[in-house]
């Protein structure tokens, strides 16, 4: 493997801006990464080097003419492919939008381009953003890195494969209720789901418009503070855009420190249900928060015992409505039916039942149910009382505590296949990171070590108050520190190596 790509985008940026390397060599070593060990992985579903070699080499030429440039020119960087992006293939993973070429820019494409970031490539998901494990991509699954026959999380698993197996050193992904944050957690990654509203939407393809948020995947938290910085701040595009400014998270993960910290950790997100190895890596994450001068607190918040369910009526329902757009005639694939008259009604079943898979329509069936008349408030509007009653029960925890922890995921990866004909098993894998995305408030999940029980890693989730950002990337930089100079390095430097595309991976010693 290039040294390059072992780099991370702060240290291929400060090589950039010293004259050490150029953009096309950084954009050439990753791009070679990717065409030895991807068809392992399948992060991708589209590599666009040709794209990304000219907007290295406009970046050189900025950078050779002296140009004002933003921290991350010349840095390459993997965007989830329900991002659109401008004359290159966007599918969300559905064979329904198999093969567009979207005539316009996500905002966050937008700036990114504005940056002078080059674009690897777009990179797998679960189908619409819809599931925890990119099992259910209708372009085959994404494998875990550390353990080819697992998963790597999902939805946004093939951002945080393509981060993980060093194929990116950045990617954009997407979370609705942990899909930014559980992959991170399963692959050794860092992820973070800004404030609600702190980085624009437009442009994402909308799965549940008041839960969806963009957010970076990184293998630092220092990466991934530089590039929610570069994407960051109000977008007159997206009515839900907040105006505050994009500012001080950079400075925040370089500098915050644990003392006086006052960490809250949250009873009803633990306990029964996690693994042990988990539990443990936990604990261990702990003390090295209170050895760094944290207090710890234990705080309450029962309503989270009711989130997963309310989460699972209020994203159907809204996935339900943003969906309907799909019908064969508007948007995307369209199939005439075998038989019979091509009417609207029959045109709009042929394509739906061709076009979505199992988990999508078994989503929009739920969230259809959920709204429909008799049902709405049995279902959908009590769905959003228990919203309203988690989000004051986190407004009562950060009364009492600066930041809130938990583990990010129950597990670590489990095998390809073994929940994917349970959904209630596969949603439960989201328990933890859901509260956050139904109060919009901001949280990263980071490594905090590998699992005892398979030495597979494990992700602790950091959450703050809504527009605190900078206040997670200071907890979350300094405990980051304060992690790696116990294990000696990056836990990624712990990964096993790729063998190239035969499926196999050599494993470190904590997994003999």
């Amino acid at each position: 493997m290039s040294d390059l790509t072992r780099m991370s985008a702060a240290e291929q940026a400060a090589a950039l801006a010293a004259g050490e390397v150029s953009s096309v060599e950084l954009t050439e070593a990753h791009l070679g990464r990717t065409a030895a060990v991807d068809a392992s992985v399948h992060a991708y579903l589209d590599v666009s080097a040709e794209k990304a070699l000219a907007s290295a080499r406009d970046a050189d030429a900025r950078r050779a003419a002296g140009d004002d440039l933003a921290p991350l020119t010349g840095v390459p960087i993997a965007v989830k492919d329900n991002i659109v992006t401008h004359g290159q293939v966007t599918t969300a993973g559905s064979k329904m939008l198999e093969g567009w070429v979207p005539p316009y820019d996500a905002t966050v494409v937008t700036r990114l381009r504005a940056a002078g970031l080059p674009i690897l490539g777009k990179t797998n998901l679960d189908e619409f953003a819809m599931g925890s494990s990119t099992e259910h991509s209708a372009f085959g699954p994404t494998r875990n890195p550390w353990d080819l026959t697992r998963i790597p999380g999902g939805s946004g698993g093939g951002s945080a494969a393509a981060v993980s197996s060093f194929q990116a050193p950045i990617a954009l992904g997407s979370d609705t209720g942990g899909s930014i944050r559980q992959p991170a957690a399963v692959t050794g990654s860092v992820g973070v789901k800004p404030t609600y509203g702190g980085v624009s939407r437009y442009g994402a393809v909308a799965l549940a418009s008041s839960l969806d948020q963009i957010g970076p995947v990184a293998r630092t938290v220092l990466d991934a503070a530089l590039l929610h910085e570069t994407v960051g701040g109000h977008d007159p595009l997206d009515a839900t855009s907040l105006t505050d400014p994009v500012a001080g998270l950079v400075e925040a993960a370089r500098t915050g420190e644990l003392e006086g910290l006052r960490v809250g950790v949250v009873r009803e997100l633990g306990g029964e249900g996690y693994q042990s190895g988990v539990k443990a890596s936990f604990d261990a994450a702990l003390a090295v928060l209170e050895a760094g001068g944290a207090e710890i607190h234990e705080v309450s918040a029962p309503s989270f015992e009711h989130a997963l369910a309310a989460y699972y009526l209020i994203l159907p329902a809204e996935a339900s409505s943003n969906l309907a757009r799909f019908d064969g005639m508007r948007f995307g694939l369209r199939v005439e039916p075998a038989e019979g008259p091509a009417t609207a009604e029959r045109v709009m079943a042929a394509t739906r039942g061709a076009g979505f898979g199992d988990e999508v329509k078994r989503r929009i069936i739920l969230g259809t149910h959920a709204l429909s008349a008799g049902f709405h408030d049995a279902y959908y509007r009590a769905a959003q009382q228990v919203r309203t009653v988690v989000q004051r029960d986190f407004a009562a925890a950060f009364e009492q505590v600066d930041v809130l922890v938990s583990p990010t995921a129950p597990t670590t990866a489990f095998p390809i296949g073994e929940k994917i004909d349970d959904p209630l098993a596969m949603y439960l894998n989201d328990i933890a990171t859901i509260p956050a995305n139904l109060a919009g408030v901001p949280a990263m999940s980071l490594p905090s070590g590998l699992s005892d029980d398979d030495g597979l890693p494990v992700g602790l989730q950091i959450i703050a108050p809504a527009r605190q950002d900078a206040l997670l990337y200071r907890a979350g930089g300094a405990l980051e520190r304060a992690l790696t100079s116990g294990w000696g390095g990056s836990l990624l430097d712990r990964a096993p190596e790729l063998t190239g595309t035969t499926g196999e991976t050599e494993p470190t010693e904590a997994q003999r």
